[in-house]
């Protein structure tokens, strides 16, 4: 407990200190760790430490220039995954988008250390069906200061398909303090380092042997959910997927956030049972081994 009481996350990550399990949320590009609070409310009413910070970089507005690095991003993450270790018995990894990408090369190094993962939309390709076609083009670009004099705004309706909460969304963002104007563009700097992340991860989705859950909207905008059935064929372990047929990119906001939120606890609760199962067992294991030691 004195850890998590003196732990000061960066300014703008959600943060709830909890028991001693806990969940890492790793937001989307360009996007905030507001996108996953409903998420992370209902973990911490289930007891649970819940992290999702600011990355430096990945959370909008903290790279106008650019010149942050995947790398950086990850090194983020990883350090955010570390605290957690350090005050939680069991950690979970979650990821929303491009966040997904980060969780899942966390997930590949860390499995040792935790004990599941989630997915929301998680993009592999920017391939949805209000992406322009010119994208593709991008792909052509083979260093960073090229990539720097593109700009890419992204389409309406913005990965939200309530329109109610879509204008609450944006208007939250233009709220915010120290934002750009333009909080829908996106910095070609920033879209060129999100693809060599896609590049470095693509090879290690067999090394992932956690037990997965993804949610993928059916109509996503942004990402077509073609990235989650060549995730459900090439990770190495065990995968739901769950499919929206009312919502649109943003899953932990928008229409069926509800059943998002209930599937993650429901997902979580079962991962957590898992482990204290395996406690239990471990348990008379030892000690059958130290009386087997006394005896000798």
């Amino acid at each position: 407990m004195k850890n998590q009481e003196k732990f000061q996350p960066p300014r703008g990550s959600v943060y709830i200190p909890g028991g001693k399990s806990g969940v890492l949320l790793v937001h989307s590009l360009g996007g905030s760790p507001l996108e996953m609070k409903a998420v992370a409310h209902a973990l911490s009413r289930k007891g649970l430490t819940v992290y999702c910070p600011v990355v430096p970089g990945l959370t909008f507005g903290t790279d106008v220039s650019g010149l942050s690095t995947w790398q950086d991003w990850y090194k983020s993450v990883s350090d955010a995954f570390d605290h957690l270790r350090s005050v939680c018995d069991n950690v979970i990894i979650g990821g929303a988008s491009a966040g997904s990408i980060l969780a899942l090369r966390l997930a590949a190094y860390r499995q040792d250390q935790a004990c599941g993962v989630m997915l929301y939309a998680p993009t592999l390709a920017v391939n949805g069906w209000a992406i322009p076609k010119a994208i593709k083009l991008f792909h052509l670009v083979t260093d960073k200061w090229t990539a720097r004099l593109f700009k890419f705004r992204t389409p309406a309706p913005y990965g939200i398909k309530d329109e109610r909460v879509r204008n609450f969304a944006l208007d939250s963002m233009r709220g915010s303090d120290n934002m750009p104007a333009d909080i829908t563009e996106r910095g070609g700097g920033t879209v060129y380092e999100f693809f060599c992340l896609v590049r470095n991860v693509r090879p290690m989705l067999p090394l992932v042997k956690l037990h997965t859950l993804i949610f993928h909207p059916r109509h996503d905008d942004q990402s077509d959910i073609k990235n989650t059935m060549a995730l459900q064929r090439q990770l190495g372990g065990m995968v739901e997927v769950s499919v929206l047929d009312d919502s649109y990119h943003l899953v932990t906001l928008d229409r069926q956030r509800g059943y998002v939120v209930d599937r993650t606890t429901e997902f979580v609760d079962r991962l957590l049972a898992r482990q204290a199962d395996k406690v239990v067992v471990q348990k008379p294991a030892s000690t059958n081994s130290k009386q087997l030691g006394a005896a000798e």
